[in-house]
């Protein structure tokens, strides 16, 4: 799996992005073949608003002490 950044570009009335040419070898990209892209964009602030916002009724602490309940240390 490879990663890189695009800028896309109006191509017809859709977007466009051209994959660079080591990422097509390394990845053995062929014409007419379906790949799967990821797409990452907007979705980064969204992430970052949500992340952390779990709500938990106790403190790490404590669930961590309660799973580590029962293991003997030996």
């Amino acid at each position: 799996m490879e990663q890189f950044e695009a800028i896309p570009k109006k191509w017809g009335n859709s977007l466009g992005i051209t994959i660079p040419a080591d990422v097509v070898e390394s990845e053995k990209i062929q014409l007419e073949k379906k790949i799967t892209v990821l797409v990452i964009g907007g979705q980064r602030k969204k992430l970052r608003e949500i992340f952390g916002s779990l709500q938990r009724k106790k403190p790490t602490q404590q669930m961590m002490d309660e799973i580590d309940e029962g293991y003997d240390e030996s």
